[in-house]
């Protein structure tokens, strides 16, 4: 229990504001309840299923941390695969592309040898079952020179090679899955087709001069792919709807579920096309409101992550002053000692935030092992950057969990963190599963929890301004002042206020699930 009162300590002037809407005798009774369902909590924290039963129901606001495709579970991946026609190597445990002929009225694939038709898993258990365990961290076991950071990563390749054109199921597949857990927004990372991007900078040289680099891209047409990116998320939309049904009797609690895309651009590619990349992204995010933010991506021990790493913070900063406007968010720190070298720990979250600005961090696991950390950590406070925290995945991927974990010791500093996922399909989890571990690992309590779920909507790229005055989450912005936060009915000025800000509607909507959610106890 020691292990993690250093964190409520730390964090408890913020923690208790939680508690403390009380303005009106509704939001006193709200309070009431709030007592109750702490106390609810406490009684069935050492039952593991009762656990996650309660925090399935409890609202959790928004997954900020989630890449699309590592979301879908891998049985989807296959019955995608079945429905293009690909193969299945059968060594590697993978997809392969297929020359397809038409057979009657159906397209049959041609496989190459050592490999098989995916139609033909259906009947194959044994390979059916080799694919998920390939394509997840189901069962896996590490073994001489497979880590569970290569078997996780290997994994993209693997499941890779079904079509774009799934995209909007795999939208539907994890925003049903939210809604099931009482989410109400996410932040999916997706990456849009392209025809260019991949061979617009062949015969390119690094420079430098990253202005310079900039005009080469653009006179060699860089920009001409927006409309197709833009048509790939409205075909990705359109396919979500209409398997959710939205807008008619039947429609799922799927479309309740609001999203926004992350654009990835992937560091383990040369540094033009990391520039290349980011302009396209930023431009993309400038002009659709879809797309909130630009992501960088990608395991971040590989040769060229490391290696050029502070060229890439470098292009970072230099768009962002092309697109003040638009909002970043960076994997960085997911790192430990034994993946890199003690020297290669010391400066990638320190350079994401001091030299590309970054809004986000995803992982910030290696913190502790960067230059004058605390001094680090102060001012990631200071700056309100907030970290995407994934448990599950910073341990079969790390190896770094439990007291090992610097999740306690951003609160402690005051650094504002998210519970996330980064690829449930993968990791065979969702975010249910993150919170049990929260609660199992740091022993967080009721109103810890509530200022975890509250810090994802506050600190999302939903457009507008804050329902709340400050990030303490004690005050409501003065405009809804005097309404008890998630009334039915808000005062005019107060309704006024949401209509002109979508972060605030979402905030409102999830104090108004709070209330649902406590009054049960």
């Amino acid at each position: 229990m020691l292990r993690f009162r250093v964190y409520t300590a730390a964090c408890a002037a913020i923690f208790l504001t939680a508690l403390a809407v009380t303005v009106t005798s509704a939001q006193d009774k709200q309070v009431s309840g709030v007592d109750r369902t702490t106390q609810a909590l406490e009684h069935i924290r050492s039952e593991p299923l009762a656990l996650r039963d309660f925090l399935k129901r409890m609202p959790k606001g928004a997954d900020l941390h989630s890449h699309l495709s590592g979301a879908v579970y891998a049985e989807t991946h296959i019955r995608d695969a079945i429905e293009d026609g690909l193969c299945v190597d059968q060594d590697a445990k993978a997809f392969a592309k297929s020359q397809p002929v038409i057979a009657g009225a159906e397209l049959e694939p041609v496989c190459e040898q050592d490999q098989v038709p995916a139609t033909e898993l259906p009947k194959n258990q044994p390979l059916y079952n080799g694919l998920v365990d390939s394509f997840s961290m189901r069962g896996f076991v590490p073994s001489a020179g497979v880590t569970g950071h290569d078997h996780f990563f290997d994994a993209f390749t693997k499941f890779g090679g079904t079509d774009p054109r799934h995209t909007g199921e795999w939208v539907n597949e994890v925003a049903a899955r939210a809604a099931s857990q009482n989410i109400q927004y996410l932040e999916l990372m997706v990456t849009p087709t392209w025809r260019r991007l991949n061979t617009i900078t062949k015969g390119m040289t690094w420079s430098e001069d990253l202005k310079s680099l900039k005009g080469e891209l653009m006179a060699k047409g860089l920009l001409d792919d927006i409309p197709a990116a833009r048509a790939f998320l409205d075909e990705a939309d359109a396919l979500r709807r209409d398997r959710e049904h939205c807008g008619t009797p039947d429609e799922s609690a799927a479309c309740k579920v609001e999203t926004r895309y992350l654009y990835q651009v992937f560091r383990n590619t040369p540094r033009e096309s990391v520039l290349a990349q980011a302009l396209f992204g930023f431009e993309l995010a400038s002009i659709d409101p879809r797309v909130a933010v630009i992501n960088l991506v990608g395991s971040e021990d590989n040769y060229a992550a490391m290696a050029d790493y502070a060229d890439h913070m470098r292009i970072f900063q230099f768009v962002r002053g092309l697109y003040p406007n638009v909002q970043v968010s960076m994997h960085a720190g997911e790192l430990t000692l034994g993946l890199a070298s003690p020297e290669g720990l010391c400066c990638h979250v320190r350079q994401a935030v001091e030299l590309a600005g970054t809004d986000r961090i995803g992982h910030g696991v290696d913190v502790m092992y960067e230059q004058e950390p605390e001094k680090l950590l102060k001012d990631m406070a200071a700056k309100q950057v907030l970290v995407e925290i994934n448990l599950t995945s910073n341990e079969d991927v790390l190896g770094v969990s439990g007291k090992s974990h610097p999740f306690p010791i951003y609160c402690k500093f005051g650094v504002p963190v998210a519970l996330s996922t980064d690829d449930e399909g993968i990791e065979r989890i969702d975010l249910t599963n993150e919170y049990v571990r929260a609660a199992e690992s740091h022993d967080l309590s009721y109103a810890d929890f509530k200022q975890l779920v509250r810090n994802s909507l506050e600190y999302s790229f939903l457009p507008g301004v804050s329902l709340w005055a400050g990030p303490d989450f004690a005050r409501l912005a003065d405009a809804c002042g005097g309404d008890a936060a998630g009334a039915d009915k808000p005062s005019s000025a107060c309704e006024t206020f949401l209509k002109g800000s979508e972060k605030a509607e979402q905030q409102w909507e999830l104090e108004r699930r709070f209330q649902v959610f406590e009054a049960g106890f």
